[in-house]
């Protein structure tokens, strides 16, 4: 493995003194020009990249940081949080660093230790079935967890109930009674468990059938399980996400079955692009993003207990019934 150089090294290779090189990643003004040109030829010529923490140090400030832990990197939902926590990050005048977790318990536990080592400032994580809340819990007022429930650690959660029951009002309103379900399956808590079961109380409390089938959290799998949720009488298709009402609305154009109005969640600008009467809840990503950088900050500053925090979603003014 090559040896990643150091300032001492840069030094050396261009035949400066450390101080020197420090100056020149500062900008110092006093440094003469052909020195200047030296040091950052050697750089070039080696590759050599600063830690933006040491040039921090040495400019006399502390380098304020955020840790990020993203779920998935190509996810349309998380991607609107992270836009809105990104621009509020920044006009507080910190950094950002964004991993992703792929959902997988040993990698977010990994990136927590890199974050630590780092002496971030905080943490925000979006949370996922199985996640190690204990290791995150050691984070104690430093984190912030999104779309899952600790008792330690201060949290935002969505209204899964609502947001569902949303999208079952505004079919109701239109005159549908025969409505159908695709979801995830439960052992994922929120988009899986929390939104099936709003879908079966709403029907319970209707006196309706629940007719729903649950796969994995993308269009392929909704484009799959479609067929088992039809019949002759179904008038619309909740989904409990907008990648599974892209693969619905797919496989209903295949079967000639675009009577059929489907809904999703999420606000997708392709969706509703693509497919303009598709309806799509927001369930307020938005103004999770802001808040949760808020309530970190606030945590940081304060130390105080967890404070836990459900976001509404965005409701369109017929669906507030």
């Amino acid at each position: 493995m090559k040896k990643k150089l150091t300032i001492v090294d840069i030094a050396k290779l261009s035949g400066v003194g450390k101080s020197t090189v420090s100056r020149v990643l500062t900008n110092d003004p006093n440094v003469r020009v052909e020195t200047r040109a030296r040091v950052e030829r050697v750089m070039e010529e080696h590759g050599y990249v600063p830690s933006k923490s040491a040039q921090s140090m040495r400019a006399g400030g502390k380098l304020k940081v955020i840790g990020i832990i993203i779920s998935r990197l190509d996810s349309a939902s998380e991607n609107k949080v992270i836009s809105s926590m990104l621009h509020e990050v920044y006009a507080l005048g910190y950094d950002a660093v964004v991993m992703e977790s792929r959902f997988d318990r040993k990698k977010t536990n990994e990136h927590l230790e890199v974050l630590q080592k780092r002496n971030v400032d905080g943490v925000i994580v979006f949370g996922f079935t199985g996640i190690d809340m204990q290791s995150l819990g050691s984070w104690k007022e430093k984190a912030v967890i999104i779309a899952m429930h600790s008792d330690n650690i201060s949290s935002i959660n969505y209204d899964n109930q609502a947001i569902i029951f949303a999208a079952l009002n505004h079919l109701q309103s239109q005159g549908i009674t025969h409505i159908s379900y695709l979801g995830v399956d439960p052992s994922d808590i929120t988009t899986g468990k929390l939104r099936l079961e709003a879908y079966k109380l709403w029907c319970e409390r209707k006196a309706m059938s629940a007719i729903y089938q649950t796969g994995e959290l993308s269009h392929e799998s909704a484009y799959q399980l479609v067929g088992d949720i039809l019949s002759d009488n179904t008038q619309a298709i909740v989904c409990a996400s907008d990648s599974l009402a892209l693969g619905a609305i797919k496989r209903l154009k295949e079967l000639g079955r675009e009577d059929i109005v489907v809904t999703g969640v999420g606000g997708n600008e392709l969706l509703s692009f693509l497919f303009p009467n598709t309806y799509s809840v927001d369930p307020g990503y938005h103004f999770v993003g802001k808040k949760a950088v808020n309530l970190l900050m606030s945590s940081i500053k304060e130390h105080s207990h967890p404070i836990h925090l459900t976001q509404s979603p965005i409701l369109k003014p017929d669906l507030t019934g």
